[in-house]
This record gives C-alpha cells, structure tokens and sequence, in this order.
C-alpha cells in the first residue's frame, strides 16, 4: 500500500540537486537553509544511505543519489502531468508558453510560424527566445525546444519529434555565374570564389560532398571570403560575392524566387535532423498542443524527402 511518507522530502532532494547548494535551495523554496538540511538528513536516514557528498566547497550527488534523482524527477513529472491535464481547458487556447529556437533557423524557418500562430490566437503570448547551445526544456522551464540535431541527449521526461532533415546545398547568384561562369564539378571550384564559414581563432569550416559512390566526405577549400554566421554567407552570396555551402532551409526561398542558383547538385550532402523537443507533462495544454501541431505542420515541408 502507497505511504505518503514516501513523498516527503522529494521536493527538497530535487530542488538541492538541481541547484546544487543548501542555500540557493532554500532560496528558490523560501526556507531556511536548517530547514532543507533537516529535511534532506530526515529522507537520508529513512531511505538508509547518503544521497550527497559534502564538502567545504561542493556538493554534489553519491551514485545513489544519482539514481533516486532519475527516479524522483520522473515521478514529480507524472504528478505535473496529471495535475495540469486536469487543469488544462480542453477549448480555449490561451497563456503563456516558451519556446526557445536555434537562431538562424528560427528566424528564417520557425518565426513566422508563430506569428501567424500569435494572430489567430489572441489569448495566447508566446515567449520567444534564441540560442543555440543545448537546452533541456523540463530542467530549464521552457515548453518546446528546436534545435538542429542533439536528439541523443533529452531525458525521458522530454518528448522529442524529428521534424526535417536540412542538406548542404552549393549556391551563387545568377549575376556571379554570368561573370565567372557554371562550375560542373567540384575540381571546378578552384577556379571559383569560395565563400567559407570560419571561426575567430582562424578556423575555417570544411566542405562536405557526396562522392560517385554516394558517401560523404570533407574537403577544405580555399576561401576569398570567410564569414562566421551564416545569415552573413548567404548575405554575401546574394550580393554576387562567390559560391557558398548552405544549409536547405536558408536558401530554399531564394531558389524558389530565382535569386540564387543551386549548383552541383549532384554533390549536395544531407545534413543533420531538425529536431522538435517539448515538456511530456504540459503536452495536453490546448497552448503547448497548438504550438507542437503548427510545428509540426509548418517545418515538414523543408524534408529534403520533398524536393
């Protein structure tokens, strides 16, 4: 039979894991730090071993605190998840959700999504933020999460859909393949402005291409023009600058409007997943549901599966 005891002191074992001191944990609780540390010596002493290591300067979990911290969180998971489904108002769209995107990608792709998505739901005030490092939507607090691969590395109480797949596309503009000319193989492109991404330490970004036996391989070319963004690139190719490698989903209007051109397609590479994450628990909210649906929606065409 279930004991309600066995419920006490999880609160506080989580809070203090995820904080990583007694005091920035009775801080967020509103407690004081004797308070969080009675409570975690009371659960230490009825589970019979010590979930934490102590020293002057840290703290941080034993192997089994480690364990029943997986468990805890999943089991806190469920209770959010069932508390808000019954909260959750099967009709109405409304509230606040946030949603952290990848920055080039969001802006070009996913942005005007949610827009129109803010348009036909009033009530709803989406939070929108960009970054590009990796993010855990339940630890972190946010809804839905996007971001170009890292689908290994979400915890079971995050759910996760592939959305796309982007490829690595060769482009310039009509006006640079008038004055230089059409390469037709990569060999070609020694005779061409390359336009490269690069890092501030000097680095510069190989290119990939798919080889007769349809493989992928890295190639280093030599670069008149190294830019590290690549909004900055695309910039540059659409001013005539040279030919670049881009991802599909940057570029896909341009060549859609014939601003720039695709060339050796036959060496495009696939790139990585589009990847859609999102809090298990809040996924029946009409707000995070409406969201997951546009997304879903919105970003499927991008597949290179539907060129």
């Amino acid at each position: 039979m279930f004991s309600s005891e066995r419920l006490k002191g999880i609160d506080v074992f989580v809070c203090v894991a995820e904080s990583g001191s007694f005091t920035a944990a009775a801080e967020k609780m509103h407690l004081t730090g004797s308070a969080i540390s009675k409570s975690i010596a009371r659960l230490e002493a009825r589970l019979g071993t010590r979930l934490f290591q102590r020293t002057t300067r840290r703290l941080s979990l034993t192997d089994a605190g480690t364990s029943f911290y997986r468990t805890c969180t999943g089991v806190l998971a469920n209770l959010e998840e069932a508390e808000l489904s019954l909260k959750a108002e099967a009709s109405e769209v409304r509230g606040s959700v946030r949603i952290d995107l990848p920055g080039a990608l969001g802006r070009a792709q996913i942005l005007p999504i949610l827009l129109r998505l803010a348009q036909d739901h009033p009530a709803l005030t989406p939070h929108i933020s960009f970054s590009d490092g990796f993010v855990d939507p339940f630890k972190e607090g946010v809804d839905i999460v996007v971001r170009i691969g890292g689908a290994d590395a979400w915890p079971d109480t995050v759910g996760q859909r592939c959305l796309a797949r982007e490829r690595h596309l060769f482009c310039a503009s009509p006006a640079y393949l008038a004055r230089q000319g059409m390469p037709l193989t990569e060999h070609d492109l020694q005779q061409h402005q390359c336009i490269a991404y690069g890092w501030v330490d000097g680095r510069i970004n190989p290119w990939n291409f798919t080889d007769d036996q349809g493989a992928t391989t890295r190639r280093q070319v030599a670069a008149q023009l190294v830019v590290g963004n690549g909004e900055g690139i695309l910039m540059a190719v659409m001013a005539g600058c040279g030919i670049a490698q881009l991802p599909s989903w940057l570029v896909q209007q341009q060549l859609d409007e014939g601003t720039l051109v695709e060339v050796l397609a036959h060496r495009a590479t696939e790139g990585m997943p589009i990847n859609l994450a999102w809090v298990k628990s809040r996924e029946a909210l009409p707000k995070v549901r409406v969201l997951l649906e546009a997304l879903v929606t919105g970003l499927t065409p991008i597949d290179d599966g539907d060129r």
